[in-house]
């Protein structure tokens, strides 16, 4: 299948929370029902008509049960399946946690993320996270320029 033979569904839009507590960084499941060992930086999709950090404050609250304060942008990543009709950019924001733990017993109510964990850089090193940049972004000094992380492939 070519590009050009691909319907234009519009790209999606999602924002990402970068929340680093104690050398530590947030992440959650990418997949449900354990379809991937793929980790990501909480968030999701953004709805018309919402601030960004509005709709990140909302999807990390659904997916963690945690309440945050939405900082200052500091990557955008955009990926694709080039085998059918999906591309996504997401923006990245630095977050702290204003209110809350995380608990195990919290469920996502799109039963999406079924896992929270905090990582070090060097336990990061070796999971399968994406994006392949998140690792220098959330480990990096929080007043680098944004980054951009040019369109990948989907990673399952």
């Amino acid at each position: 299948m070519t590009a050009a033979s691909l319907s234009h569904r519009p790209i999606r839009l999602a924002v990402r929370a970068v929340i680093v507590q104690d050398d530590r960084l947030l992440l959650v499941n990418a997949w449900p029902d354990g379809k991937s060992d793929l980790l990501c930086a909480p968030g999701g999709g953004a709805d018309s008509h919402a601030a960004l950090p509005d709709n990140l404050a909302r999807e990390l609250h659904e997916e963690t049960g945690l309440r945050i304060s939405v900082g200052q942008i500091c990557l955008v990543n955009e990926f694709h399946d080039p085998d059918r009709d999906f591309h996504q950019v997401d923006i990245y924001f630095w977050a702290q946690i204003t209110a809350g733990e995380i608990d195990p017993a919290w469920k996502d109510p799109e039963a999406i993320v079924t896992d929270r964990i905090w990582v070090t850089k060097d336990e990061m090193r070796g999971l399968n996270v994406k994006p392949d940049s998140l690792i220098d972004i959330a480990f990096g000094p929080q007043d680098a320029p944004v980054f951009y992380d040019p369109l990948e492939p989907i990673v399952r």
